[in-house]
């Protein structure tokens, strides 16, 4: 709201949007952040923070306004490589977590299950890339590193709809593809992450700068 307010002259409303983001970024922090595990809570509510290791957290640290300290980022980071990375996405929760379903199939409440509790989902490469990017040292190293990310989704490129990236895979080994063959977010994110981040053909943004 601050850029929309700075693209059409409103100064007075862009001070006051950049008050409220203050805020914002200041009780983001203090609200989920989970000292015990390094990582983000998944969401809080009144005053009592989930500890379910999901992906959510991921965007967090993608965001292109920063929200967290940098040391939290390197660490949610680590937290999500370890947890929840697949070669075809970031699994929807984590596989020590009792309520897993590492394989999306069966009846349709069977598959429903498995949707958000375990499936691995390819779009959510596009932030982890970003983030993992982001948080590096060396960036040139990060995006060599980033590119061998896709390198699994490329492969799938000729093994279920023909050049095109499915809705979602297994959490589980050996993450067969699941759900429709050509998932237009699968595609939209994997296509962004190696134009920007791994490329680093990032454009400006005209609301942030």
């Amino acid at each position: 709201m601050s850029g929309f307010a700075n693209l059409i002259g409103y100064r007075k409303d862009q001070e006051e949007f950049n008050e409220l983001a203050s805020r914002v970024k200041e009780s983001f922090g203090e609200a989920f952040w989970n000292p015990a595990a390094q990582c983000l809570f998944d969401r809080v509510v009144s005053g009592e923070g989930d500890a379910s290791m999901r992906p959510n957290q991921i965007i967090a640290v993608a965001l292109p306004v920063k929200v967290l300290a940098r040391r939290e980022e390197e660490a949610i980071v680590g937290a999500v490589q370890r947890e929840l990375l697949t070669p075809y996405g970031l699994r929807t929760l984590s596989p020590s977590d009792p309520n897993y379903k590492g394989r999306y199939e069966g009846d349709q409440q069977s598959r429903d299950l498995a949707y958000h509790q375990g499936s691995a989902w390819p779009w959510l490469l596009g932030p982890f890339i970003k983030a993992y990017v982001r948080v590096s040292e060396d960036h040139a190293q990060a995006r060599s590193e980033a590119l061998q990310l896709l390198q699994p989704i490329r492969v799938h490129l000729n093994e279920a709809g023909l050049g095109y990236v499915s809705e979602l895979f297994d959490g589980a080994t050996p993450q067969q593809p699941r759900g429709c063959i050509a998932q237009a977010w699968s595609v939209a994110e994997v296509l962004r992450a190696y134009y920007e981040d791994v490329l680093g053909k990032e454009p400006k943004d005209p609301l942030t700068g």
